[in-house]
């Protein structure tokens, strides 16, 4: 195969377009092209109004490649690369079989991987499998009728399930395309594999998750949902059991390797975790709010009057401010909706989501501000956690009670002046919202920031500082603010056969980040398991 990069098509083409580009690249007729496959696929608005796809492509022609490359000397034209991720075997079984607690990204691919090993992992999720929280969650919208243990950030999928379901990430690994290809074999659109911004949808992932988890249990696997971790047990600093509650009883389950992914919202984990003695710390994170737009002032600012036959357009800002803080966009969501995320009664907390479609009214991404260890008020090692909680009990009572949240409008943010009316944008936010002056709800360590970027954000992105843009409150858990201690093996520093994971362990910042992460740590404890000789006679438990 040979890479042809940089192929520039207009906004409305034809795919047989590329062929013939191909083939002009290539110097051969376009008839002796037998294969095309995409590699990657950007729209390029540098030139608006002028939109124009960019394609690098891999290609097979029945001509020789060698001949190929001496004959049209073309810097565009290399063969191609591929790097293939092939998941590990276990030489032998252990005694007992692995445990993965969470079944988000992390534990969903941690899973995945000791399943195609051969160690018939046991899976346990403290919520739902993805139809019934589903219910759950369309329940919470529309009546405030909270499930602490099957919400938006617990059960099947994690809390990316419902998200837009971006899997892009700022650093490469070459697992990465590994696990698009699962995702596109569980159900995901192929676009996915080549896309430069690529999405799942939430709609879309709610079915993935399905497929992946009925992929674990044909390999052997089992997936245990209601199950929640309570506890440790330890024996010279090894793990021997972990505590499970499920339906209101409490077991001892033995284990030797447990990969722990339990969510950057699993906070009665956390306070369990420091009171076993686990070795934790607190770790920088940023809270903010969610910020919409129409997605019609977005497609204009960022791609000129030119839109209809564009996809919804995204953004990614971000600002250093005089002072030296610092504010950026996180999640961004076009064509989406903002929605409760809360996990904990009497507590709001919001989160940003959008069907594969993208075809909502407003945009929206969370504006976030970072915090380091030293602004929490609380310096402990949970005081960031405290902190969340703090903000989101306040919220719950700007909010009216029921989950509402305190919302704003831009304009009346900057002017401080509570919010009466709304304008040209209309909150989307489920279960609803209640108009407020937001300086009354957060700290002023987030309105300082956020009064100083929105404007400059204004200068990046025009009409970001639209005063009729809505502002609602809070965006608090976009990622841990704790970090479990792990050594180069994966392996908790003060108990071995503990692997902390993903994003909830501080190790990851997203979907595809928190994947990888999972990945990681199922081939560390593979290894392990390779590395200790386990008699391959012996039969897991």
């Amino acid at each position: 195969m040979l890479t042809i990069r940089d192929i520039i098509l207009p906004l409305r083409h034809d795919q047989s377009m590329l062929y013939y580009l191909a083939a002009q690249a290539l110097g051969v007729q376009a008839a002796q092209i037998t294969e095309l496959h995409i590699r990657r696929r950007s729209l390029d608005a540098r030139k608006k109004p002028e939109l124009r796809w960019s394609y690098t492509v891999d290609v097979a022609t029945r001509k020789s490649e060698k001949q190929i490359l001496r004959a049209c000397r073309n810097p565009k034209v290399a063969p191609a690369k591929e790097i293939w991720y092939k998941p590990p075997k276990a030489a032998a079984q252990p005694r007992l079989r692995p445990l993965v607690v969470g079944f988000g990204p992390a534990g969903m691919f941690a899973a995945l991987v000791l399943a195609q090993a051969g160690l018939r992992p046991i899976v346990l999720e403290r919520g739902q499998d993805a139809e019934t929280r589903h219910r759950a969650v369309e329940e919470f919208w529309k009546t405030g009728n909270l499930d602490p243990e099957n919400n938006v950030q617990f059960g099947e999928g994690g809390a990316g399930t419902f998200s837009d379901g971006k899997l892009n990430t700022g650093t490469k690994n070459e697992r990465q395309g590994w696990i698009l290809r699962q995702l596109v074999r569980f159900g995901a659109d192929e676009s996915i594999l080549y896309d430069a911004k690529p999405h799942v949808g939430t709609d879309v992932l709610r079915q993935v998750v399905q497929k992946l988890r009925a992929s674990v249990i044909d390999l052997g696997g089992e997936v245990r949902f209601g199950a929640k971790l309570t506890g440790l047990r330890q024996e010279n600093g090894v793990l021997s059991g972990a505590l499970v509650t499920q339906d209101g009883q409490v077991s001892l389950l033995p284990c030797e390797q447990l990969i722990l992914a339990p969510g950057h919202s699993a906070r009665d984990s956390f306070r369990m975790l420091e009171a076993f003695g686990l070795s934790m710390e607190p770790k920088p994170f940023s809270m903010g709010v969610r910020v919409e737009h129409l997605q019609a002032d977005i497609d204009r600012a960022q791609y000129g009057p030119q839109t209809e036959a564009a996809p919804p357009a995204d953004y990614k800002l971000n600002v250093r401010l005089p002072d030296g803080g610092s504010a950026y966009t996180f999640c961004m969501c076009p064509g989406g909706y903002v929605v409760g995320a809360a996990s904990e009664p009497r507590r709001v907390v919001t989160n940003g989501m959008s069907n594969f479609a993208r075809d909502g009214v407003n945009a929206n991404a969370a504006l976030l501000v970072t915090l380091e260890p030293e602004d929490f008020p609380d310096k402990s090692t949970l005081g960031g956690m405290r902190w969340q909680e703090e903000i989101e009990a306040a919220a719950f009572r700007a909010g009216g009670g029921n989950y509402r949240a305190p919302a704003q409008r831009v304009g009346d943010f900057l002017a401080r002046r509570p919010t009466e009316t709304w304008g040209r944008v209309t909150p989307s936010y489920q279960p609803g919202v209640t108009p407020c002056e937001l300086h009354e709800v957060l700290p002023q360590r987030l309105t300082g920031v956020l009064e100083q970027a929105i404007p400059a954000l204004g200068q990046i992105l025009k009409g970001y500082d639209d005063p009729d843009a809505v502002m609602t409150a809070p965006e608090t858990r976009s990622s841990s603010p704790v970090r479990i201690l792990r050594d180069e093996s994966k392996q908790s520093v003060c108990l071995k056969g503990l692997y902390p994971c993903g994003e909830g362990a501080g190790y990851a910042g997203g979907i595809m980040s928190a994947a990888v992460d999972g990945m990681l740590c199922a081939e560390a404890l593979i290894q392990q398991i390779n590395e200790s000789g386990t008699d391959s006679s012996l039969h897991a438990e």
